[in-house]
Order: C-alpha cells, then sequence, then structure tokens
C-alpha cells in the first residue's frame, strides 16, 4: 500500500524540484563523495506547510544523493520565540536534517511589519546558504499563498508584475524554490496530519492587525462565497499568465533601453515617446531603481508621475522618488538620480 494521496503528491513535488537542482549542478567524471554532494535547506517555520516540506526533502533528498537540511528563523516579534525555535529544529533533527539551525533576526521597520519581517528572513535565509553552500533553499508556499498575493498585488494597483505573483524559482542563481505552488493549504496540514508531524500555526497568521491575515480569512472567504468555489485556484492561473507577460515585456524593455539613451547614457524623452507605455515604464523603473530607488517601495503611482514627464510635458518640478532618488526632465533629456 503506497503514502496517503497528499504524502504522495507533496513528495512528488519535492522530487521534480530536487530532479531540477541536481539537473542544474555542473557535470562531474566521478560521483560526489559526501560532503561534495549538494546540500538543499528547507526554510521552516515549524507550520504545517513548512514542516511537509520538511518531511518530503527528508525522504527524497537521500535517494537522490542530496544532502538535505533545514533552517529555522526567529523574528523575536513573540515571546518565548526562541524556545520556539529550538523546538523546530529539534523536530527537524528527528527528520534526519542536517545541518538543522536556528537563525535569530531584528525586524525593522521599512515598508510595514510584514515587509520588513519578510527582508529580515530573506536576508538571513541568503547568509546562511552563502555561508553554508546550500545549492537552493526550499520554500513552503502554497497555492492559497499565491492567491493571496495576486490580490495583495492587484489592491496595491502596482502592475502586472504584482499580480504574477511568486515565482516557483527567485533569488540568486535561482536559489529559492517553491514546489508547493501547484498545492493547496490542505494538501499540506493533511501531510502532516497522516504523518503524525507536530506544526505549530502562528497566531500572527490570525491576527486581523495583519493585511494578509485579514485577506485570508475575511476576504478569500468573502469571495468565494460571492464568486463560488475555484477562485484561489483562478487566482493562481492569473498568477502564471501574468508572470509569462511580464517576463516578454521585461525582456523587451531590456532590449529598447540601449536605445533610448544618448552617448552620455541619458534617456531621450522622444525616444522614449515612441515605445509602448508598458515597455517605457519598465525601462523607468529599472533606471530608477538604479539610481538607489528601493524596488519594495517603488510604486506604479511613481513612475506615472515620472512618466508624465515624458507624455505631459508643460514645465514640472522634479519629481522626488523613494531613497531620496530624484526624476527631472533638463533639455529634451530624463535624468534620475541621487539628490
Amino acid at each position: 500500500m503506497g503514502p496517503h494521496p497528499a504524502v504522495a503528491a507533496i513528495r512528488l513535488a519535492v522530487r521534480r524540484v530536487l530532479h531540477d537542482i541536481l539537473n542544474a549542478q555542473p557535470a562531474s567524471p566521478t560521483p560526489p563523495t559526501p560532503p561534495e554532494r549538494p546540500l538543499v535547506l528547507v526554510a521552516c517555520s515549524g507550520g504545517a506547510d513548512s514542516m511537509a516540506l520538511a518531511s518530503a526533502l527528508a525522504f527524497e533528498a537521500p535517494k537522490l544523493g542530496i544532502r538535505a537540511g533545514g533552517i529555522t528563523v526567529d523574528h523575536g516579534l513573540q515571546s518565548g520565540s526562541d524556545s520556539r525555535a529550538e523546538d523546530v529544529v529539534l523536530r527537524l533533527t528527528a527528520l534526519g536534517l542536517a545541518p538543522a539551525e536556528s537563525v535569530a533576526v531584528q525586524v525593522g521597520r521599512d515598508g510595514g511589519p510584514e515587509a520588513a519581517a519578510r527582508d529580515a528572513r530573506y536576508a538571513a535565509l541568503d547568509a546562511a546558504a552563502e555561508r553554508l553552500g546550500a545549492a537552493a533553499v526550499l520554500l513552503g508556499h502554497t497555492r492559497d499563498d499565491q492567491a493571496e498575493t495576486v490580490l495583495l498585488g492587484l489592491a496595491r494597483g502596482s502592475g502586472i508584475r504584482s499580480l504574477s505573483g511568486m515565482a516557483a524559482i527567485s533569488g540568486v542563481d535561482g536559489r529559492y524554490r517553491r514546489p508547493f505552488l501547484h498545492l493547496d493549504r490542505q494538501t499540506a496540514r493533511k501531510a502532516c496530519l497522516v504523518q503524525h508531524l507536530p506544526v505549530w500555526d502562528d497566531p500572527h497568521n490570525t491576527d486581523p492587525a495583519y493585511t494578509r491575515s485579514r485577506l485570508r480569512h475575511e476576504g478569500l472567504p468573502a469571495l468565494e462565497k460571492a464568486l463560488g468555489k475555484g477562485v484561489v485556484e483562478a487566482l493562481a492561473r492569473t498568477a502564471q499568465l501574468s508572470r509569462d507577460d511580464a517576463d516578454a515585456l521585461d525582456a523587451w524593455a531590456a532590449q529598447a533601453a540601449e536605445s533610448v539613451c544618448d552617448a552620455a547614457g541619458l534617456l531621450e524623452c522622444a525616444k522614449l515617446y515612441a515605445l509602448p507605455p508598458a515597455v517605457r515604464r519598465r525601462i523607468l523603473r529599472r533606471a530608477a531603481i538604479e539610481a538607489g530607488a528601493p524596488a519594495g517601495a517603488l510604486f506604479a503611482r511613481h513612475i506615472e508621475e515620472v512618466d508624465r514627464l515624458i507624455t505631459g510635458w508643460r514645465g514640472q518640478k522634479e519629481i522626488n522618488l523613494p531613497g531620496k532618488v530624484v526624476a527631472q526632465r533638463q533639455g529634451g533629456r530624463l535624468v534620475i538620480r541621487q539628490g
């Protein structure tokens, strides 16, 4: 008798990702010795999604000659968070993951509590992956998380890139992998239940003070009540379609960017004006980021204001952007620089 369908589904998802990671490794004439075998880490909070992912990694990795480890991040935002992090390390160790470590971080305030915690978490995971020489870090985001991300992007009005949600592969050199984007949250929870894996439900996930929590427990259920079942699946499909379109437009913009600059590297307004708006605004966004504007704080409204320097020029003053970056039109050129 085979494993429970939920367990089989998560193992298959992880197996496919591990095969992709192996295929991306440099070819070796001889089988690597244990210390040289690729290391794959799982980022584990102790919740159902990441515990299901950790168990699947522990099961599949040895069969493929991959070392499997785990990292849990202690954000220090709740009383006793250090003890919970150590408990997660014990669970990861019990699954056979090594190394299994807890990393404490200090969460700032930039961008709000959720964004600040996310930035601190990824910085810690990046540092751990580099220190341990990990080939990849697996993240337990599910189809439900993807649907929430799409809706949050829609609410911000940040354009098609924000509607594309989370990528299956992201980070430096494709470090982050999300095997569960096509699986629902209930599948992961069921896999933990049938395997008797203890899970920790973060109270922040039900705290209405957090936007994503309100969306999860109020917004999405209201949409499903009004529109019927299938909203989550439809939003996940929207993410993939949007990502394909956004990738194509990004590639177009990258090519066009070289043709709209003068000999000094300044953007020429007339040439920018001739481009389709979706391409032009991508060029403007990239120029602002290169000048020092933080990508996470640069919203569609900022780029629209800069775009009006090209399409609605009437002698406007300079536009102030996040990161103390300013954009201004000077003699038919668009100058984006540190103020």
